[in-house]
């Protein structure tokens, strides 16, 4: 059995985005301004101060997200920086 490859990683790929808050460097892509899909690798993990704070706690769950990235992120957006894919609404 092979592996299908992702066309629409082809076609646009993931761009690195920093953190404006600690640092960690992600790789994302913005579908629409609704969808976002964010690549976390060991580095960013253990950069990201909030991801770090909720492992520690009672349940040892990583966050799945983190809100100063979700800024970082919208701040891509607005600026270019990460694409969206999908056109604005008319």
């Amino acid at each position: 059995m092979s592996v299908r490859v992702d066309e629409r990683l082809r076609e646009a790929p993931m761009v690195p985005v920093q953190c404006r808050q600690c640092g960690a460097k992600v790789l994302a892509r913005k579908s629409s301004w609704a969808q976002t899909s964010v690549q976390w690798d060991a580095a960013a993990s253990a950069a990201c101060m909030e991801r770090h704070t909720a492992s520690a706690l009672p349940s040892g769950k990583p966050l799945p997200h983190c809100s100063q990235l979700r800024e970082s992120l919208w701040q891509a957006a607005e600026s270019g920086a990460l694409p969206i894919l999908e056109p604005p609404p008319s």
